[in-house]
């Protein structure tokens, strides 16, 4: 089982996070009356009269430690989903969350009542499930937790313990939206099964039938020697003449990287690699 390690930074997931700590950083030294804080929550008794709220809500938190457990949390899972999905993909599928949260909050107000809330949680929780996705088997840990889990785990503990949560019953006096952190978790399944429907699903230019267990948290140092070895042990075959489209597609993304160098490869590219290197390494054992 491979371990999923906490990585650098990534860029977005850093902007991400300089984003959040300035807003709150405005609104606690600037922007201080409580209705510049009403005018970026999202309140879905009023959602529809302030559609910016379904994005702005989820750049404010309600104090330092509110910010800091989900910076946290940011760095942990976005770290790795950005490198695996590319920095365009990570920020569309973090916002998509976010929004998807809102709304979800939205639909459940019609049937109970859901008070105003701010924060990136429910993007964080997408986090979770994008990761539990991507590489459900992969072992981890979860700070301050410190007894290694498998990704899946994590997120069906996450979403479990939220929902529990969400009970009346339960909550008690408790200003946490739990409602939103679900929101944003089924929105982050949806994105990925919905695209197993779409026209990639059945496009023939390459045979992967399972995602490739990689490590997100490897440095960028490690993607030459992944590559090399996809190279080494797919070119002898692909070469040689052979009509598979795999050894057709190694030929092109072979080119590629030799006319326009490793960081010219698209997410989907560095996944074909992967998944060549790990299926050779499958033969070899």
């Amino acid at each position: 089982m491979q371990a999923i390690s906490h990585p650098r930074m990534t860029p977005w997931v850093t902007r991400l996070i300089i984003a959040n700590a300035v807003v709150l950083l405005l609104l606690e030294t600037v922007f201080t009356s409580e209705g510049a804080f009403r005018a970026l929550a999202f309140d879905p008794a009023n959602a529809l009269s302030r559609p910016w709220t379904f994005v702005t809500y989820m750049f404010v938190h309600a104090g330092l430690l509110h910010l800091l457990a989900n910076s946290l949390g940011l760095w942990m899972l976005g770290s790795a989903v950005e490198q695996r999905l590319g920095g365009e993909k990570f920020l569309l599928y973090y916002i998509y969350c976010g929004v998807g949260a809102a709304f979800f909050a939205l639909l459940l107000s019609r049937f109970a009542a859901v008070a105003p809330f701010v924060g990136a949680s429910g993007s964080v929780l997408g986090l979770a499930v994008a990761l539990a996705i991507l590489w459900p088997d992969a072992e981890m840990i979860v700070i301050p937790i410190p007894i290694p889990m498998k990704a899946r785990t994590f997120a069906i503990l996450l979403v479990g313990f939220n929902a529990i949560m969400a009970l009346p019953f339960l909550r008690g006096g408790s200003n946490v939206a739990y409602e939103a952190h679900l929101g944003g978790a089924l929105f982050g399944y949806l994105f990925f099964r919905l695209q197993s429907f779409g026209p990639e699903s059945s496009a023939p230019r390459r045979q992967v039938q399972r995602p490739v267990m990689v490590q997100p948290g490897a440095a960028e140092a490690e993607r030459p020697r992944r590559v090399a070895a996809a190279a080494a042990t797919a070119a002898a075959p692909s070469r040689s003449g052979d009509a598979d489209p795999v050894a057709r597609e190694m030929d092109r993304v072979l080119d590629k990287i030799s006319a326009e160098g490793l960081a010219s490869l698209t997410p989907d590219e560095r996944r074909f690699l992967d998944d060549i290197a790990k299926q050779k390494r499958q033969q070899l054992h």
